[in-house]
């Protein structure tokens, strides 16, 4: 097992953090790993963290379901259930901003749900997926090859690139996100959800929040940091969207984590309470659409 430590922020460069909060990983490992707070720019990021090398063994859980379709339990019922309407509406986010249906790429697809959906709405797809177990999933959901990294589709480009909740998953931030929109088309359209760690339920649960789910999320953003981030790389924000029924979902994982079952009255309850914060505090939900284009 290797680690490596960031000497500079991700997003800013400078060098100077400041210890944030220990968090356990409870999924996999049971190890403990500290995140991060650069203190010119508050962003958090789990430092130091397993390299790419390494980081795959802390994906190895049944109940990592973004990898697999299984549909047992209530957590995940619950899951399965919530996609079904999330996914239509994340195809109707993508026609409000390209109406053309062009040629759409879902990075990080997992097992292809979010594709098939886009393939049977008139789009032209391509998946990117780096688990072999899930890309074989993908490929099967969607009936396309699903590549493996960005290389495999060197050249090609985009209407429109999304990234449901990936971006907090990739350890060459700067330089990924730099290929992507190399990709985008002029007018094109990138599409990227993330957790946020400024919500209500990150500051109610602190470390047993779901969302921090180290050493998985080497980063976790916020509304300002994720601005700097596209303003970095010359992406113009156009709007900020919620997605609300991640604030029930992150509140049942992380009662689970706290108090070893799902309480499902809490989980209820601190949801609610969270999206309704949200709603009168700038838009801080759970986790967070950003739509952005080229500058």
């Amino acid at each position: 097992m290797s680690y490596e430590r960031l000497e500079h922020c991700p997003i800013c460069g400078k060098e100077d953090f400041k210890n944030f909060l220990v968090v356990t990983d409870n999924a996999v490992s049971k190890e403990s790993f500290v995140i991060v707070e650069c203190e010119n720019c508050s962003f958090k990021f789990t430092n130091p963290r397993p390299d790419l090398n390494s980081i795959g063994k802390y994906y190895e859980s049944e109940e990592y379901i973004s990898h697999s379709n299984i549909k047992t339990g209530i957590i995940n019922r619950a899951y399965h259930v919530v996609r079904s309407i999330t996914t239509k509406q994340k195809v109707e986010l993508i026609n409000r901003n390209s109406p053309a249906k062009g040629t759409i790429l879902d990075y990080g697809c997992g097992t292809g749900v979010f594709l098939a959906a886009c393939k049977n709405d008139g789009w032209e797809i391509r998946g990117i997926e780096p688990n072999d177990k899930a890309r074989e999933e993908a490929t099967k959901e969607t009936g396309e090859i699903v590549a493996q990294s960005l290389q495999e589709i060197a050249g090609e480009k985009f209407e429109v690139i999304t990234l449901w909740h990936v971006l907090e998953h990739i350890h060459t931030l700067n330089e990924t996100l730099a290929e992507l929109i190399g990709q985008l088309q002029e007018d094109g359209t990138l599409i990227i959800a993330v957790p946020n760690a400024d919500s209500h339920d990150a500051q109610l649960y602190k470390a047993d929040w779901a969302a921090y789910d180290v050493p998985r999320h080497l980063y976790h953003f916020t509304q300002d940091t994720m601005k700097r981030l596209l303003k970095k790389h010359k992406m113009k924000l156009q709007e900020v969207l919620p997605m609300k029924f991640d604030a029930y979902y992150v509140s049942m994982l992380s009662e689970k984590q706290k108090e070893g079952k799902v309480k499902m009255i809490s989980s209820v309850m601190n949801g609610f309470k969270s999206n309704s914060y949200a709603e009168k505090n700038g838009n801080d939900y759970s986790s967070l659409i950003f739509v952005a284009r080229k500058k």
